[in-house]
């Protein structure tokens, strides 16, 4: 157990020091996160620290995750959504010595993958993601608040970009001229999107807005899904927000800072898994609009991270943790390559899509 873990964070669950045993788990980068195990043989939750820093009120975390649980509890009672446990005094969180505390309970006989290693898991994991929102297809995204404000923005990012851009010193503009005229040739990417945003068939959904395969619990014997986890991006946003970065998180074996880039490839069967599985929950209320989008999504993300990256590295590594200097300018040739496979690669992945579609 973590040495400064206050026995008040226990406390205030009911529990003491002396009564459980605890061991941090989890390789989010976000988060701190353990396994609490009561010695009495009771069932196991996992206690989460939510970091302020990123997450500036959690307590809109709190009041979303509460309402989308309320709505479910009445119109989908059955269906598995991890919501925190109450306090001993009844609070949704704990807060202790500025810091915000939630209980979750722990789903026995279930994994989380950091890698994608089969076209099955893909599925499985699209299907999840794309089952949450559709039940939440008539819940009024009104009632939710952003949990961070302009999160998947591509305007605010590339307004980002172009600011970074303008004070960045000469030789770290030299450095990145190629990736910097990358960005400038895709700003097609934000007009497009502009161009779609207004009309009336392309809605505001509740979106996880953060869909990589850890988020998903499957079955550990099976594979199967069970449900969707580490819910605190679930705010209101376009189906390109889960649908895209899905397609940017598995569809290349390697990770975004693999800087060999001949392996930047885009797996054929595993898009396909992907596609059958998301549109198997989502083809009956996807519009025409986001129908026409399914493939721009994955665009709209990749590039969207590529800026960021990019941007990151011409502020001199404010945001994201580097273990070198250039190591953001290398995720963002990653981001860049991952997008030009995807024009490469783009009748296939449009015919697998209308397969689907049909």
């Amino acid at each position: 157990m973590e040495l400064n873990l206050a026995s008040e964070v226990l406390s205030a669950y009911g529990f003491t020091k002396e009564d459980t045993t605890i061991t941090q788990i989890g390789t989010g980068l976000i988060n701190r996160t353990y396994l609490l195990t009561p010695l009495a043989g009771q069932d196991k939750f996992i206690l989460q620290n939510i970091n302020s820093s990123v997450f500036k009120s959690p307590w809109i975390i709190a009041n979303n995750l509460k309402a989308i649980s309320a709505y479910l509890s009445l119109h989908d009672p059955d269906y598995l959504f991890i919501k925190p446990l109450p306090t001993t005094g009844g609070m949704q969180m704990a807060h202790i010595n500025e810091e915000f505390w939630r209980l979750l309970p722990f789903v026995p006989n279930t994994i989380s993958l950091d890698v994608l290693t089969t076209p099955k898991q893909a599925f499985e994991a699209a299907k999840q993601f794309g089952k949450l929102s559709r039940l939440l297809d008539d819940f009024d995204t009104k009632s939710l608040q952003a949990t961070i404000p302009g999160f998947h923005d591509l305007a605010l990012r590339y307004a980002q970009f172009a600011k970074a851009l303008a004070k960045a010193p000469e030789f770290v503009k030299v450095q990145a001229e190629k990736q910097i005229e990358d960005a400038l040739n895709h700003k097609h990417i934000l007009d497009y999107y502009i161009s779609y945003s207004h009309r009336n068939d392309f809605p505001d959904r509740v979106m996880h807005h953060d869909t990589k395969i850890s988020n998903v619990l499957l079955d550990e014997k099976t594979f199967d899904g069970v449900c969707v986890i580490d819910l605190d991006t679930i705010m209101p946003g376009k189906f390109i927000s889960d649908l895209g970065d899905m397609m940017r998180t598995y569809l290349c074996a390697c990770s975004e800072n693999e800087t060999d880039l001949s392996l930047i490839k885009i797996r054929i069967p595993y898009f396909e898994a992907m596609i059958k599985g998301y549109l198997s929950e989502m083809k009956s209320i996807l519009t025409a609009t986001e129908k026409e989008l399914i493939l721009f999504s994955g665009r709209y993300i990749i590039y969207m991270q590529a800026l960021r990256f990019l941007t990151d590295f011409l502020n001199g590594n404010m945001y994201y943790p580097v273990n070198y200097a250039a190591q953001n300018l290398d995720r963002a040739k990653n981001q860049f390559k991952l997008l030009q496979e995807i024009a490469i690669n783009e009748k296939e992945l449009q015919d697998i899509i209308a397969e689907n579609l049909n």
